[in-house]
């Protein structure tokens, strides 16, 4: 099993949120695009990013647990960030495009790793 589309989903995730923390860090002193709210999404985002792509490889190396955890954290932040776009005001229009760009990666993901077959082949170990 490889993965091959979770993979290509999962690396473009991490690095969009990783330039996204970095747009970040050079737009800090522009209070009304850069809130604390935006530090601490942003920095979430790049550390569930980290632990999708971790769970990704596990489970393309055959690991039931890093499948189960890839199903897990895929979805949960698929549901976050498909609230963090629709709150109004919540967050600048800038950070809820980068999610919702975000969202379509991971909607990807879990498209892909819910497919029967591979549930199947997770089912059978």
């Amino acid at each position: 099993m490889t993965f091959r589309t979770a993979k290509m989903l999962v690396v473009a995730y991490v690095v969009l949120s990783v330039l996204t923390l970095g747009a970040i860090v050079v737009l800090r002193n522009h209070p009304d695009l850069v809130t604390d709210a935006v530090w601490v999404r942003a920095t979430i985002v790049v550390l569930s990013s980290l632990l999708t792509l971790l769970f990704t490889r596990q489970a393309a190396k055959g690991s039931r647990r890093g499948y189960l955890r890839l199903r897990l954290v895929s979805a949960i932040m698929l549901v976050a960030i498909v609230v963090i776009v629709a709150l109004p005001g919540a967050f600048p229009v800038w950070l809820r495009l980068e999610q919702a760009v975000c969202g379509l990666l991971l909607l990807g993901v879990v498209i892909d790793i819910n497919s029967s077959g591979v549930r199947a082949a997770f089912a059978a170990k």
